[in-house]
């Protein structure tokens, strides 16, 4: 039989990241490719007495429907940390549970946006958002990032020129893929902006918690006064993403109808991880647990950062995270950057080319992204030299 694909999804490619996890069952690969974190930051015997000790006294709950909007306890631990940790949270706000950030961002376009209507977003940005973006009928235009994040000066451009531009997305904290963050004047900038222009912000803060340099800066939500702000993050960095628990916040009108638009998808979010993750905030030390995660990706990304200083050549520019998981390499514009990186996986390196992250996906990119958090110490050195070696063959060619 041939299958008549809808509108929204023929066109739409697999994710280039997916795609290079399938050779990444391969244990003699050094995987920078992944956005998984490092597998050292589970609490793994906290989660397994946790979940026998659920099991056991409480198992109806955690093996029964729940409500959509999510497992009280939980709800309840997350708008209290919300309001400690990042000044979010006013009286016409509310927050819910969703089934990984992931689903936070689609359930947001899903509720905001018709057919044809435009996303914004930093370009490049996480292809998740994007595919799911698309996938939900709106028109996804980048708008290009400097050092201080999004170019406000063409966000504006963008708002004027638009008249169908119904959400801004960006994620301004250690940012996917670049790595960078955005400065405070520019947080001021872009919310004024959105305000004028009336667009809905989506903040996508799923790293902020994981920094290990520098000062922290306020969320765009906690600055929100007028309620355009979604702020989506989820526990996928800091306790598992296996068990997909995210959340949203906003202004309550937006919310009910995001908790409709979710029944549609899954009735509710998974019991048993939502107990395990309120229980784990209630029993254990989540600050500390942290700390530990944060002193492992200092350690990690000083790695990386030292080996790109000692083998990779000086035509060769990249970042320098303060946070998060990623970094982002640029080459000089004479390596084609598709074969760079297939010669690199050749030689067991996997690396993101930043093709995959583009909001125009016809548009060339001359930057890749690596991760620090997956591999061992000794992988990213290896893996380093070993793309340093890479480049200067194809400068010398």
């Amino acid at each position: 039989m041939e299958y008549q694909i809808s509108d929204k999804l023929k066109n739409m490619k697999p994710s280039a990241i997916r795609e290079i996890f399938k050779s990444l069952t391969d244990p003699s690969i050094i995987a920078f490719a992944a956005g998984n974190p490092a597998a050292e930051s589970f609490p793994v015997e906290a989660i397994a007495e946790l979940s026998n000790e659920i099991l056991t006294n409480t198992p109806v709950t955690a093996l029964q429907y729940g409500i959509t909007e999510g497992y009280p306890p939980l709800r309840e631990a997350m708008i209290s940390r919300l309001s400690e940790k990042f000044g979010i949270g006013r009286p016409d706000d509310m927050t819910i549970v969703v089934s990984g950030g992931q689903q936070g961002l689609e359930l947001t376009c899903k509720t905001l946006c018709n057919e044809g209507d435009t996303v914004l977003a930093e370009d490049p940005s996480f292809i998740g958002a994007l595919n799911c973006f698309r996938s939900n009928g709106a028109v996804v235009k980048g708008v290009p990032m400097d050092e201080d994040g999004i170019d406000t000066e063409l966000l504006e451009k963008a708002l004027k020129e638009d008249p169908k531009v119904k959400m801004l997305y960006l994620i301004p904290t250690f940012q996917n893929p670049t790595g960078r963050t955005m400065s405070l004047k520019t947080r001021c900038k872009v919310y004024e902006l959105a305000l004028r222009y009336g667009v809905v912000i989506l903040e996508d803060n799923p790293y902020g918690e994981l920094r290990f340099e520098g000062k922290e800066l306020p969320t765009l939500k906690s600055m929100d006064t007028e309620g355009i702000v979604v702020y989506c993050s989820s526990f996928s960095k800091v306790l598992s993403s296996g068990m997909r628990i995210g959340f949203l916040t906003g202004n309550e009108k937006l919310m009910q109808k995001i908790v409709v638009a979710k029944q549609g998808e899954d009735v509710h979010t998974t019991m048993l991880p939502q107990m395990i993750c309120a229980n784990y905030i209630e029993k254990y030390d989540l600050d500390k647990h942290i700390e530990g995660i944060r002193a492992l990706y200092r350690r990690k990304c000083g790695i990386m950062l030292d080996a790109l200083d000692k083998y990779m050549p000086d035509c060769v520019k990249y970042t320098r995270p303060e946070g998060g998981l990623f970094l982002w390499c640029t080459l000089p514009s004479e390596i084609d950057l598709d074969t760079f990186v297939k010669r690199a996986l050749e030689r067991k390196v996997a690396v993101v080319p930043g093709t995959a992250f583009n909001c125009d996906l016809s548009t060339y990119s001359d930057s890749f992204r690596m991760t620090y958090a997956t591999p061992t110490e000794e992988q990213i050195t290896e893996g380093i030299k070993i793309l340093g070696e890479l480049v200067t063959e194809f400068i010398n060619k």
